[in-house]
């Protein structure tokens, strides 16, 4: 069982190491391999992130096409924290920074069975192409 959460501190651009994305990362994607942030975030339009007593324990990062577009990447909860409203809040507000910067799309991709929390989010389905480019067939 998880810990139990009373409050959840979220906060927009708020300095994030390697360690602390990497360590979060970790614990919510059985695949996840670390990587340097620094490159990935100097694209950001923003991020936000959820703090429980200084851990991280969620994050998005919303990119941009500099333009009217932004886009929603690495939505991410820690494991032991989800079902109580987090990724929603983080979606929500990843929402509200792009509205503020100018954006008029927020755009995200996800597999099937995440589309009833993007919709409970207030996206709306699309019809979109994806292509794997390290994919050796």
């Amino acid at each position: 069982m998880g810990v139990v959460i009373s409050m959840v501190d979220y906060r927009i651009n708020s300095p994030l190491d390697d360690a602390a994305l990497n360590n979060l990362f970790a614990r919510a994607w059985h695949d996840h391999a670390e990587r340097e942030w620094a490159p990935v975030l100097a694209h950001s339009l923003g991020v936000v992130a959820a703090f429980a007593s200084d851990q991280l324990i969620g994050f998005v990062n919303v990119a941009t096409d500099g333009g009217e577009h932004a886009f929603l990447l690495d939505p991410t909860v820690d494991v032991a924290h989800r079902r109580r409203g987090i990724g929603t809040q983080l979606v929500r507000r990843a929402a509200a920074l792009a509205r503020e910067r100018g954006c008029k799309w927020l755009h995200v991709d996800y597999e099937p069975a995440l589309a009833p929390f993007y919709r409970a989010a207030g996206f709306r389905d699309s019809l979109a192409g994806v292509m794997r480019l390290d994919a050796t067939t």
